[in-house]
């Protein structure tokens, strides 16, 4: 069965949705949204550098993803706006990726594939990165999901409840670096936060509760995986901006039904 192209794309990108979908709700409830992106851009710097040093592309994405992560999360607070620090380490890592990859003589690459993704060369090895990442990423969001939830809506909440918010942050955060990771091969650094922010984005106006909202998100992500794999496939599109439009289409109208009931009409 996992020698069809199509199948090995789709089980990868509905592999993708499960790791991103309980992960995009905590980014959209923290506002999160150019956090993971900027996460997302030094994935690039990460991609040359394992190309240089002949190592695995997953290693090195999730280790510069999670190093830019932690720099953003120590650097907040002092003397610079989240959004101007985010902006500048965000550009900053995806140009000096770029200007490294052109440094790599003798090797091969293709950086469309890697900005925008190539989930129809997905191999079987791919594959077990990908569930294998997904599988700890809703491990790690299982495991503290109470803690991550007290922390998300209040610091000081969070201390009273004898948690600290900071460690709830590290998991996030590392989180995400893998999210990163793993879903470089399907939809690119580039549109990785899409893929994070629009299912949750979504979901949150049909959800009642967080846990029904991370169901729901995982439900759209993987619907637009298959769905967009398919327009692709017949309308000879890019695959990866194809799941992403998919995304966007079901945000639109999930939110006009959602208007229309609010209004009644």
């Amino acid at each position: 069965m996992l020698d069809d192209f199509m199948t090995r794309a789709t089980l990868a990108g509905v592999g993708v949705a499960f790791a991103a979908a309980p992960l995009g709700c905590f980014v959209v409830w923290r506002r999160m949204a150019y956090f993971g992106d900027a996460t997302a851009h030094a994935a690039i710097l990460g991609v040359a550098l394992s190309l240089a040093l002949q190592v695995s592309v997953f290693a090195g994405a999730m280790i510069v993803a999670l190093i830019m992560a932690m720099t953003v999360t120590l650097l907040a607070g002092r003397g610079y706006a989240m959004d101007t620090l985010l902006g500048v380490l965000a550009h900053s890592a995806l140009a000096f990726g770029l200007v490294a990859v052109s440094f790599l003589s003798g090797i091969r690459i293709d950086l469309m594939a890697y900005l925008f993704g190539d989930i129809l060369a997905v191999s079987r090895s791919d594959l077990l990165v990908i569930w294998g990442g997904a599988a700890l990423v809703v491990a790690l969001i299982v495991w503290r999901w109470s803690p991550l939830l007290t922390s998300t809506l209040n610091d000081e909440l969070a201390y009273a409840s004898g948690l600290d918010p900071k460690r709830e942050q590290l998991i996030l955060t590392l989180s995400l670096a893998i999210t990163v990771a793993v879903a470089i091969k399907v939809v690119g650094v580039l549109l990785i936060a899409a893929m994070l922010i629009i299912p949750a984005a979504a979901a949150r106006g049909l959800a009642r509760t967080p846990e029904a909202m991370a169901g729901i998100a995982a439900a759209i992500g993987a619907v637009s995986a298959v769905a967009g794999l398919q327009s692709a496939y017949l309308l000879d599109t890019p695959a990866g901006p194809s799941i992403v439009c998919v995304a966007a289409i079901l945000f639109a109208a999930l939110n006009l039904v959602s208007w229309r009931k609010q209004s009644g009409t």
